[in-house]
């Protein structure tokens, strides 16, 4: 088989697949039988992120290996002629899930000492049955409460390769800092203004 045929080959295999195809899993299944290094098959992949770099669809790498979604461009397009629309989540579940992205492994009642709220049974199944959390484990303290962490399809759906690519966390600034500060930006305003009319 030449270069070219093992490139359709592969480009076939993540076009078809129902989920990222990593290169361990193009090699053994896609190519099973046929002698191809983890190199050239790498090298292979770069062509075809290349080939698809100006198009509609484009050759991503996501956490649990490589698949071809819509381009940033039209996709914000397609959201909206799409009559299927996405699922809302309500900002419970989504401050529940930044706080394990951000701060995993961590156990419900420290989510709820952060949030300063309960956390409902519902909000924890609900993440659990996307496949966006899992338990990992369970803290060394009485009770030993389980900590929970992000998975691989949370990365995927978020098209992540790692948690690396999180954005940075804001510093939350002190309330009475912030107090002050505004309380300092209304006085410049007055200020300003009193000068402006004299």
């Amino acid at each position: 088989m030449n270069s070219s045929e093992i490139k359709n080959l592969i480009e076939a295999a993540i076009f078809t697949a129902d989920k990222p195809l990593s290169i361990s899993r193009i090699k053994s299944q896609s190519l099973a039988g046929i002698k191809v290094t983890t190199s050239t098959i790498l090298s292979i992949i770069d062509e075809l992120k290349n080939d698809y770099a100006k198009r509609g669809v484009n050759l991503v790498e996501v956490n649990t290996g490589f698949r071809f979604q819509a381009n940033e461009k039209v996709s914000e397009h397609l959201a909206e002629v799409t009559k299927e629309k996405p699922a809302k989540y309500s900002r419970a579940i989504l401050e529940t899930l930044s706080l394990i992205a951000y701060k995993q492994p961590i156990t419900r009642s420290e989510i709820e000492d952060l949030r300063g709220v309960a956390v409902s049974s519902h909000i924890m199944k609900t993440l659990q049955e996307r496949d966006w959390i899992k338990t990992v484990g369970h803290k060394e303290v009485p009770g030993r409460p389980a900590l929970y962490a992000t998975t691989g399809q949370f990365l995927d759906y978020f098209s992540l390769k790692s948690l690396k690519q999180l954005p940075q966390l804001m510093p939350v600034a002190d309330s009475t800092i912030m107090d002050d500060a505004m309380q300092d930006i209304i006085a410049d305003q007055i200020t300003l203004k009193n000068e402006a009319e004299t």
